[in-house]
């Protein structure tokens, strides 16, 4: 009996392949049915309150950052506000020539590299040694006022802090000058010596923003179990040792995502600073290229030349971040995806 329903099963099972050659292979997928609609509808409705609080971030993508990409048509057409976006004579890659075959390409672009990239090499381990220091902090009380004193910084505003460096800076006034002056030396005129420029601009940098990063390396130090720490001493290793061996790798992870960001940004330094600490003095090695497209699109209303100068930026810093991100990938490392 038993064999016989088996058979019968398996008359079945072969009868009913053969009827539907397609049922093991899956049908290939396609809009979705009015059942599976309404089960979505329905998810959403059981939760309107996240998707509410999801609105505005959504809105805000929309309308600040993929609407105005169809303005980016015009890095190539000859734009001018009587004809718009869509009626100005069409150039092609004409403005992406012009920028580098100009005499202004190979400045803007070694300042911008060179100050970014010596500001990633020199700025970017001292929030990962100030994490770990403060992390060895025996007293609770004195790491928090510690903390609190090395990220205040980052919460004063970039024309205070450029206002401070003209200050410090004086050649007349300023505290740094009057020291070398007690000390026999001559005062300098750092703002406007382009030597000047790019050391004033990191160190700043790193003063301004060290403690603040140092906070995402201090959170991920605390995700470390406390056993490997507790077994460590227990097999004689000292503090250097333990930093070394269960600290640092902990965080690889960490460092390894930041420093891509990092890469991938490395074209992009900030505007709002390099310009304010500008003088006529000290163009050779402070004009970079996001000064420039300011001064061509807004100052001298070039507004398709700067588009293209923007977009070029912008594609170059994007080929970085895919790259770096490819090798730490090969690396077996941490990646972005």
């Amino acid at each position: 009996m038993m064999s016989q329903s088996l058979t019968a099963t398996d008359v079945g099972t072969a009868s009913h392949t053969a009827a539907d050659p397609n049922a093991h292979q899956g049908s290939p997928p396609g809009p979705p049915g009015p059942r599976a609609r309404k089960r979505l509808l329905a998810r959403i409705f059981h939760a309107w309150q996240l998707y509410v609080l999801l609105a505005p971030a959504l809105i805000y993508l929309v309308v600040f950052k993929y609407w105005p990409m169809y303005g980016a048509q015009i890095v190539f057409r000859d734009y001018n506000p009587v004809d718009g976006f869509f009626w100005s004579p069409w150039v092609g890659l004409d403005h992406f020539v012009t920028f580098v075959t100009s005499f202004q390409f190979e400045r803007l672009v070694a300042n911008t590299l060179t100050i970014n990239t010596v500001g990633l090499l020199v700025a970017f381990p001292v929030p990962i040694i100030l994490a770990l220091i403060v992390n060895q902090l025996p007293s609770e009380r004195f790491k928090r006022v510690t903390q609190t004193i090395l990220y205040a910084p980052s919460f004063i505003s970039v024309v205070v802090i450029v206002g401070m460096i003209h200050l410090l800076f004086s050649p007349s006034s300023g505290m740094v000058n009057h020291a070398i002056s007690l000390l026999g030396g001559e005062p300098i005129f750092f703002m406007g010596t382009p030597e000047w420029f790019r050391p004033l601009y990191i160190g700043s940098d790193i003063w301004q923003n060290a403690g603040f990063s140092m906070i995402i390396y201090l959170a991920a130090l605390t995700a470390i179990d406390p056993s490997l720490h507790e077994a460590a001493r227990m097999d004689g290793a000292n503090r250097f040792q333990r930093i070394r061996h269960i600290d640092i790798p902990g965080i690889l992870p960490v460092i390894t995502i930041l420093f891509i960001l990092a890469v991938g940004n490395i074209f992009n330094l900030g505007f709002e600073k390099v310009y304010l600490m500008q003088t006529d003095l000290n163009l050779p090695t402070s004009e970079v290229i996001n000064t420039y497209v300011y001064k061509t699109g807004l100052q001298n209303a070039q507004f398709s030349y700067s588009a293209a100068i923007g977009l070029f930026n912008s594609v170059l810093n994007l080929l970085l971040l895919l790259t770096f991100n490819w090798v730490a990938k090969k690396a077996n490392q941490s990646s972005l995806w």
